[in-house]
């Protein structure tokens, strides 16, 4: 089959019906230096399945792949009675495309119970996804017990209302929202993941997103440029509560990145880093005197600043930084997230090791990877899953631009500008961002993301080349609905997700009467 393709090679004879029919797993060497360590070879014949991985990854997604064969029954928690288990005979020699193939969540703006993140771990595991993006700080919501800071929870962790729908929905929902990780829960988390090699990356954000620590902490804001007392933000957008530029904030959160590392093993960590609008320093009498003191060309420059910093603080430590496209300029922006001046120079100042997360569009990326820096492409042009899946108005609380199953599975992670160059080889991955506003529980969340996520999924697994059919793309597209249709929409039943049928929502899934903020122009790159 197709690479990562969610059905199986040609049916031929069953095979594994007698009681002597084994699976044999192992790592082999020699699929390691053809395939690579997630690479993996599945043979099934008259005495069972072998399964041969690269490395450990590798068995275990020829696992998975396995699992699809045996049929929609396989992914239920428990066996069916009177189910007997058989497989074709078939020949598999599989490996992703890309190293990075990733999920974000944003478990700020709508918490996401530690149940609710595990059951992720498993819909990625099963999709051959390796990369789950927590974004685990924003205005709205600190998600992270820091215990040495436990106001970040205390008070950063609930806020008192919520809107129902866009900023420009009259309705609220006046119940206090919330709920935190703890540390304990982080550790399950984590080592649940990486029994299913999954990487989980964390997000801390700044130096804007940070009304809700603000609310915490109100030391660590501009208190001479903001009325009143801060507070968690009931409200979507982009809160120009940004973060002091001063040695004491840097320390502070240089603690909440140690027990961060302690946390997250992995090699990335995220700093956000993105829509940090210089308002407040610019009215801040001491944001001013600092960028002075620091020799910056103004205040917007505080933002660079503060990536440096924690790009340099990172790296000591033997971790990666990775942020929004923004951490390549000056960072500074409105509201709308739209750019600041401008750094001249792609990523002036940071590290090598630096990755960032092209949201914006292709431009980012194609500035940074000429600059060195690996990238991960998630434009929301592109690949953004809180986006309406349809122009009709039967679509829940429609948000941005109308990304259809067919639009994601047309998604090429590498930007033509970057085909061919040396340069295409810094696009390590890409990832499918669930923004939260409107995505208040876990059904809404499946309805966003699936069934785009398996059009994702195939994507960022399959070679150009593994989906190519005779018919081009639109032979392909129509090969995959064909095997959505065959198999794969009854495991996402079997997996009990509430997914958007290809007719349209159910009457449940829509939300008549609350406003969103669809993009009616067609998507821009930036």
């Amino acid at each position: 089959p197709p690479a990562g393709a969610y059905g199986g090679g040609g049916r031929g004879s069953d095979a594994g019906g007698g009681r002597g029919a084994a699976v044999r797993l192992r790592v082999d060497e020699a699929v390691a230096a053809e395939l690579g360590p997630e690479g993996y070879r599945l043979d099934v014949t008259g005495d069972g399945a072998e399964i041969r991985g690269g490395a450990a990854p590798g068995v275990f997604w020829g696992a998975q792949t396995l699992r699809q064969l045996l049929g929609p029954a396989a992914y239920r928690r428990a066996p069916l009675p009177g189910r007997a288990w058989s497989l074709p005979y078939v020949r598999v020699a599989d490996a992703p495309r890309f190293a990075w193939r990733g999920f974000m969540l944003d478990t700020a703006r709508h918490f996401t119970p530690k149940d609710g993140v595990l059951r992720w771990i498993d819909l990625l595991a099963a999709h051959k996804l390796n990369v789950l993006h927590l974004h685990l700080t924003d205005d709205q919501g600190w998600r992270l017990e820091i215990a040495r800071f436990p106001r970040l929870t205390e008070v950063g962790a609930w806020r008192r209302r919520t809107r129902l729908g866009h900023r420009a929905s009259p309705l609220w929902d006046v119940r206090p929202h919330g709920g935190f990780y703890t540390h304990d829960d982080v550790r399950e988390i984590v080592a649940y993941a990486a029994e299913r090699h999954v990487t989980v990356v964390p997000e801390i954000d700044l130096p804007g997103h940070s009304q809700a620590a603000i609310a915490a902490h109100p030391e660590l804001g501009n208190a001479d440029a903001r009325e009143g007392a801060p507070e968690v933000w009931d409200d979507w957008g982009v809160s120009t509560d940004v973060l002091a530029p001063t040695e004491a904030v840097l320390r502070f959160y240089e603690g909440v990145f140690e027990e961060v590392l302690e946390l997250f093993p992995g090699e990335f960590v995220h700093i956000g880093g993105d829509e940090c609008p210089g308002d407040q320093w610019r009215r801040s009498p001491a944001a001013r005197a600092r960028a002075a003191e620091l020799g910056l060309d103004g205040v917007d420059a505080l933002h660079g600043w503060f990536v440096r910093h924690f790009d340099r603080w990172l790296a000591e430590r033997g971790r990666r930084l990775v942020g929004w496209d923004e951490i390549l300029g000056d960072g500074a922006g409105g509201t709308d997230g739209a750019a600041g001046t401008g750094a001249g120079v792609a990523g002036a100042g940071l590290g090598p090791g630096a990755v960032v997360s092209s949201w914006r569009g292709r431009a980012g990326a194609v500035a940074a990877a000429r600059a060195g820096h690996d990238v991960v492409m998630c434009p929301e042009q592109e690949v953004y899953l809180d986006h309406r899946q349809d122009g009709g108005e039967g679509e829940p609380v429609p948000i941005g631009y109308v990304r259809t199953l067919r639009d994601v599975y047309g998604f090429d992670p590498v930007p033509p500008e970057l085909a061919g160059a040396a340069a295409a080889e810094r696009v390590v991955g890409a990832q499918a961002n669930l923004w939260t506003e409107v995505v208040e529980d876990q059904r809404r969340a499946d309805y966003q993301a699936f069934p785009r996520l398996a059009a994702f999924a195939e994507v960022v697994w399959s070679g150009p080349g593994a989906r190519d059919g005779e018919d081009g793309f639109e032979g392909r597209f129509r090969d995959f609905e064909r095997r959505m249709a065959a198999a794969h929409y009854a495991r996402l039943d079997a997996l009990g997700v509430a997914y958007r049928p290809p007719s349209g929502p159910y009457p449940w899934q829509r939300r008549p009467g609350i406003a969103g903020r669809p993009f009616e122009e067609p998507p821009k790159d930036s």
